[in-house]
């Protein structure tokens, strides 16, 4: 799968709310369409075209129990994602680890003063 395909499909607020909802474990089609309904106000049928989107690029897969539907992410496009992200990565790490020494700071800083306080 090209990455930019998968940022097309991606690129859908609710594809990627039922990728979220995959990410908890299987879910049967009826289930999925409750939430999705609920949340963006789409019919049945446009959850089911999703679904289909997901499924038809790899992203989610399904099997037949009985009546039901049930569906699964496949991370071998979110592996696929992930792979191309990683050369942008050395943009934001190093801010995310100064972030967190700021934050470590902060938080040491306030544990001395109460400390400091507790001494008064």
């Amino acid at each position: 799968m090209r990455a930019v395909h998968a940022f097309d499909v991606l690129g859908d607020p609710v594809r990627r709310r039922i990728l979220e909802l995959l990410a908890s474990g299987e879910q049967a089609s009826g289930d999925i369409s409750a939430v999705i309904q609920e949340e963006f106000g789409i019919s049945q049928p446009a959850v089911s075209q999703h679904l289909k989107v997901l499924r038809e690029s790899g992203f989610a897969s399904v099997r037949a129990e009985g009546t039901r539907r049930l569906y699964a992410v496949d991370a071998g496009p979110l592996r696929e994602v992930d792979a191309w992200l990683e050369r942008f990565r050395g943009f934001w790490e190093q801010r995310l680890d100064a972030l967190g020494t700021e934050l470590a700071r902060g938080k040491r800083e306030r544990r001395l003063r109460r400390e400091a306080n507790e001494d008064e």
